[in-house]
């Protein structure tokens, strides 16, 4: 018990309003309440994946009709300049803040997470998400880059990463008899932020457009505003399980799963073991090679099909007139799109099947299915199947997203459900280097077959096959994840201490919560997350249809 706690008890006086032991739930409950909380802090954070939409504009914040270019112009230059225009390679490097900075936070206070509980982390979340957006919204309007770095790419990244794990160890708990698909409706959230922010962030450009002003800066504060008020509402409707809570009539499989342990591992051990070290590799090598396509998808369709796209097929990329290449940039656009929605769809659709086959059996097949369509998509593009090319994609950013959702379960089972959330943070340092891994390969590779003469219609064709090397070495770290051996478990009288400190110590039951379902405030809670969500399905839907 800490100093604090006993004081509580001593006194009399209620927790906080963000405290842990303010959010236990009580009898009645709904634990169906807990993924739409989730999904409310995931879908405003997932706008990160959107951002590129206010490049073009920002490119010309000066200009206004057209980017004002000053040559020679450093990067130094770049971040205090107030009479040039910014490049779009300069705004870019928001996405490295962003995925690095989420990485970096969400090890460093994944285990403040776990003491302070996830409302406080869900409102911390919120204050730099979206302060990050009203601080990178002074930057705009007093032109200095390095202040939109700051607020929304260091500060704004921060909050990505905090809200990113608050409701992973929670969603666990309450989910014991689906970990996968609990984990996987609310991280599917993060991948359908852009589908809503994107097409809102579009809508709020134009109201506030204005032959003087491109009208990012009032966008940026709109948006914060809108996405502090949907933060809140989920990090206040989070609540957490009272002590070896159990689902009503629910009791853990009398097989035994040498996958899924029954003990506990404390989060100072967690990094010494070999399997952290494999899953870690497992995550950043699958993450790296769909975040590499993600990068390069709109251009990667316009090189490779080209004049395909608009029905002149005897014409190469470099052949299209400007126009032409504006028809099929809007095509791409509506490609970008749909791989969103397969991101998505993976994260709910991979993770749940992982709840039946396993988590280790669903990332072989990741690898499995992804090498092999790696390898294929330079033959579909050769003989020019768009349909083919775009389900492939459309399968592998399916799971690219079902890494992400999949994972945290993946942990729970090996390391236990305690420290799930912390650990969790710890592994996604994969990520922040993944999303410099990814790009970097295919980016430059890109580059170095343009220099070397190499028709753009094939210049990917050899990325391809670096991509699907990764998965294989992805595919033997996966093999070599083993479970535990006895001695990294905490002893049971560690984990009765640690649980004491949170709450009071219960047996194990459903504490009158039971299984939960759709009620009447249950359906209305997801009704408020999923009608946004419909809206961007269908927005992102209209646009693939030009693809075709």
């Amino acid at each position: 018990m800490t100093t604090i706690e006993g004081a509580r008890k001593i006194s009399g006086l209620r927790p906080g309003l963000l405290d842990r032991e303010r959010i236990i739930a009580q009898a009645g409950f709904n634990r169906w309440l807990v993924p739409p909380a989730a999904l409310c802090i995931h879908l405003c954070i997932g706008m990160a994946y959107g951002f590129s939409v206010f490049w073009l504009p920002l490119s010309r914040a000066v200009g206004i009709n057209a980017p004002k270019v000053c040559a020679d112009m450093s990067i130094f230059q770049e971040l205090v300049t107030t009479s040039c225009d910014w490049r779009v390679a300069s705004l870019g490097w928001m996405y490295t803040l962003f995925f690095v900075l989420l990485g970096v936070s969400a090890a460093i206070w994944g285990g403040w997470l776990e003491r302070s509980g996830p409302r406080k982390a869900g409102f911390v979340s919120a204050l730099c998400w979206c302060g990050g957006l009203v601080l990178g919204a002074i930057g705009i309007f007093t032109h200095q880059l390095w202040l939109l770095w700051l607020g929304s790419g260091v500060l704004g990244g921060i909050g990505l990463g905090l809200g990113y794990i608050s409701p992973v160890s929670t969603l666990v708990r309450w989910f014991p008899d689906r970990r996968g698909m609990a984990t996987g409706m609310a991280i599917m959230g993060f991948g359908g932020g852009a589908m809503i922010g994107a097409p809102l962030a579009n809508m709020l450009l134009n109201y506030f457009k204005s032959p003087t002003d491109v009208g990012v800066w009032q966008t940026f504060l709109a948006m914060a505003a809108i996405y502090f008020v949907f933060m809140m509402i989920g990090a206040f409707s989070y609540r957490i399980t009272p002590a070896n809570w159990r689902p009503d009539g629910w009791t853990p499989p009398d097989k035994a799963n040498a996958y899924i342990t029954a003990h506990q591992v404390h989060l100072r051990d967690a990094h010494k073991t070999r399997q952290f070290w494999m899953i870690w590799a497992v995550l950043c090598l699958n993450v790296s090679a769909g975040i590499g396509v993600i990068g390069m998808a709109s251009p990667m369709l316009q090189e490779i099909f080209a004049g395909k796209l608009i029905g002149l097929p005897d014409l190469s990329f470099n052949q299209l007139s400007v126009e032409q290449k504006t028809a099929i940039a809007a095509i791409a656009a509506g490609f970008t799109g749909l791989l969103s929605l397969f991101n998505i769809a993976g994260r709910f659709f991979w993770a749940s099947l992982s709840d039946h086959i396993g988590r280790k059996n669903t990332y072989y097949v990741f690898f499995l299915l992804g090498i092999a369509l790696y390898a294929a998509v330079p033959t579909f593009a050769a003989i020019g199947s768009k349909a083919l090319f775009v389900l492939a994609f459309g399968i592998i950013l399916s799971m690219y997203g079902g890494g992400f959702a999949t994972v945290p379960a993946y942990l729970a089972d090996i390391f236990g459900t305690q420290f799930v959330g912390a650990i969790h943070g710890r592994l996604l340092t994969a990520w922040a280097t993944a999303g410099i891994i990814g790009p970097v390969v295919v980016n430059y590779i890109r580059e170095a077959q343009i220099a070397a003469g190499v028709e753009r219609a094939q210049v990917y064709d050899f990325t391809m096959y670096i991509l699907a090397g990764m998965l294989v070495l992805g595919l033997i770290c996966n093999a070599l994840v083993r479970p535990l051996a006895d001695k990294w478990f905490m002893k049971p009288e560690e984990v009765l201490a640690l649980q004491a400190k949170g709450a009071t110590v219960a047996s194990g039951g459903s504490h009158g919560i039971g299984k939960g379902g759709f009620d009447a405030r249950a359906a209305a809670f997801w009704a408020f997350v999923g009608i946004p969500l419909a809206w961007g399905v269908w927005i992102t839907l209209q646009n693939a249809i030009k693809i075709f």
